[in-house]
C-alpha cells in the first residue's frame, strides 16, 4: 500500500475571508476570484484553478441544504426506511464480504476494524455502490464554501477538493452527492485527502474504486480510535468513533447492529 502525502494545513487554514461568502448566486463569479488567490496560497496548482474557474453554482446543493430537517428517527424506522430490515441489509453485506474474504481480512489485519462495520457503513452510504451522488463534486463542495451559512466549515474541504484534482484523485467532472461527498463511502474531500489510501497498489488514490474506499475508510476509523479486537455496540469505545462518521445517534446504532449481523 503507497500512502499518498497530505498537506496538513489545508484542514485548518487561515484564510483571512478575503473571498466574501454569498446566500445567492450574485456574487459567485466575484468568490471564485478572490477563492482562487487563497487556493494558489494553499498548494493549488493548474488543474485545480481551472477547475475552479470553470465550477458552476449548483441550485440543488443549496436547494438540498435548505431543506435539511436532520435525523429525527426513531431506530426501528430509521432502519426501515434507510435499511428495510436488519437482516435483510446484513444479508446483502454479507455477499459482498463472501465474494472478497481475504481482501477484508486484510483490511481487519492492518486497521482492526471489522468487515461487518466497513460494509455496513459501504451499504448505508451509496448501497454498495450503487448512487454515489449526481452533482459535480467540485461545484457542490464550492458552492458551500461559498454560502454563508457554513463556509468556514467548507472552505478547507474546497481546497482539498482542488488539490484532488491536482493529484488525479478525481476530475473537475467526478460526481459526488449534494455536499462534496465522494466515492463509495462519501466522504468529504478533506478527509480524502487525509485518509485517502492506495490499497491496490495501482499507484493512485481512487476513491470510487472499493478497495481504496474501504481501505481509507478502515484508516480512517483507525486514526479517529477505533480499538481493535475490541466490542462496538452501544456504550462502548469504539461505537464513540462512530459519532466521527455520523454524528447522527440513530446512525451509529444502525451500523453496529448492522455489524453484528453480517460479521456472525
Amino acid at each position: 500500500m503507497r500512502l499518498f502525502p497530505v498537506l496538513a494545513l489545508i484542514l485548518a487554514p487561515t484564510f483571512g475571508h478575503a473571498a466574501q461568502c454569498g446566500n445567492d448566486s450574485s456574487g459567485w463569479s466575484a468568490w471564485k476570484a478572490a477563492f482562487a488567490t487563497e487556493a494558489a496560497a494553499a498548494g493549488v496548482g493548474p488543474a485545480g484553478l481551472s477547475a475552479l474557474a470553470n465550477a458552476s453554482y449548483s441550485t440543488s446543493t443549496i436547494a438540498a441544504d435548505r431543506n435539511q430537517k436532520g435525523v429525527k428517527y426513531a431506530l426501528n424506522d430509521f432502519i426501515r426506511i434507510r435499511l428495510g430490515s436488519l437482516d435483510s441489509f446484513a444479508a446483502q453485506a454479507k455477499k459482498h464480504k463472501n465474494r472478497n474474504a481475504a481482501f477484508f481480512q486484510s483490511l481487519e489485519d492492518i486497521y482492526g476494524v471489522p468487515s461487518g462495520i466497513l460494509l455496513a457503513i459501504h451499504g448505508m452510504e451509496t448501497g454498495f455502490g450503487r448512487t454515489m451522488g449526481r452533482t459535480r463534486v467540485v461545484d457542490s463542495i464550492l458552492t458551500v464554501a461559498y454560502d454563508c451559512r457554513r463556509s468556514e466549515f467548507f472552505e478547507p474541504h474546497a481546497i482539498a477538493a482542488l488539490i484532488m484534482i491536482d493529484r488525479g484523485m478525481m476530475t473537475p467532472q467526478t460526481l459526488g452527492a449534494a455536499h462534496g461527498e465522494l466515492g463509495h463511502t462519501q466522504f468529504l474531500p478533506g478527509n480524502a485527502l487525509k485518509y485517502g489510501i492506495d490499497t491496490n497498489g495501482d499507484g493512485r488514490v481512487d476513491l470510487y474504486g472499493v478497495a481504496d474506499a474501504l481501505g481509507s475508510t478502515a484508516r480512517f476509523l483507525r486514526a479517529k480510535g477505533w480499538q481493535p479486537g475490541q466490542p462496538y455496540q452501544e456504550g462502548t469505545a469504539n461505537f464513540r468513533v462512530l459519532n466521527e462518521w455520523n454524528a447522527a445517534t440513530v446512525y451509529q446504532q444502525a451500523i453496529a447492529l448492522s455489524a453484528e449481523r453480517i460479521d456472525r
